[in-house]
């Protein structure tokens, strides 16, 4: 890799496809591992690599996370993918054709798979992500769930080749990530948006009926009805947990819940 860019990468209990992400990223001097607390094997796997340099830090948030992260790089240039994220070796050789220049970032289209299946439905693709940037142009957002890097200002390129995605393995996962995104969602919006079970169960419906019907899930078959009901659930319990932190619950209530197990 002749261009100076370090990648960041999150991790938490990310054993299951650490060893193939940190593998393809071989060619970089410096990945940057900001572990928010792992009890399995992720430490001991990015052990083993030679170029990756290991945080310990709480989890703050996703996109002040983020933001900790790329501080703490050794190069301006930040490449940042998720930990369940795969670069494959079309992209690797894009980016290192890449002149890179201050005042751009750079995107890339994402390939999610779900069972083992290429999903090209319920919005899952081409779900283009901006994750080469310059931390002297730009940052994420300080977004607690679906941060994003700030692009305002500044010129968008697209790369053409993808990262391979595998967030959700079985339902499981689903569970957990709607656990930690609806939590992180109510309090991000805490005492900002206002909310009821009626708003809950509108904003549920209509997650569904987008997801389905509007961005084709029903193409995809059992997968795209999973991912649409799943998609419907999410918004209901965001939005469920949010009236219950605005009207009846204080914060302490929602510690005590366990709310806070990210």
């Amino acid at each position: 890799m002749n261009q100076s860019i370090s990648v960041t990468i999150l991790t938490k209990n990310s054993q299951k496809y650490l060893p193939q992400v940190l593998a393809a990223l071989s060619d970089f001097d410096e990945i940057l591992i900001f572990d928010t607390g792992s009890t399995d094997a992720t430490l001991d796997i990015a052990k083993r690599f030679k170029n990756v340099t290991i945080y310990e830090e709480p989890f703050i948030g996703f996109g002040p996370t983020h933001n900790k992260a790329s501080k703490l790089a050794k190069h301006d240039w930040i490449f940042s993918i998720d930990s369940d994220e795969i670069l494959t070796p079309e992209l690797l050789k894009e980016i290192s054709l890449l002149t890179l220049k201050r005042g751009q970032v750079y995107s890339c289209p994402r390939k999610n798979f779900y069972k083992g299946v290429w999903v090209k439905w319920c919005g899952w693709h081409p779900d283009r992500q901006i994750r080469l940037y310059n931390r002297l142009d730009t940052q994420f957002t300080e977004a607690q769930v679906h941060e994003s890097v700030l692009s305002n200002g500044l010129k968008k390129l697209h790369l053409k080749h993808s990262l391979r995605h595998y967030p959700y393995e079985c339902t499981s996962d689903f569970l957990k990530k709607m656990e930690a995104y609806s939590t992180l969602f109510a309090l991000q919006n805490k005492g900002i948006k206002k909310s009821s079970l009626s708003k809950a169960i509108a904003h549920g419906l209509f997650s569904f009926f987008k997801s389905y019907i509007l961005k084709k899930g029903f193409m995809g078959g059992q997968v795209g009805f999973e991912i649409s009901f799943y998609n419907a659930n999410t918004a209901f319990y965001k939005y469920l947990k949010l009236s219950e932190l605005n009207d009846s619950c204080t914060l302490e209530r929602f510690q005590t819940l366990g709310y806070f197990e990210i």
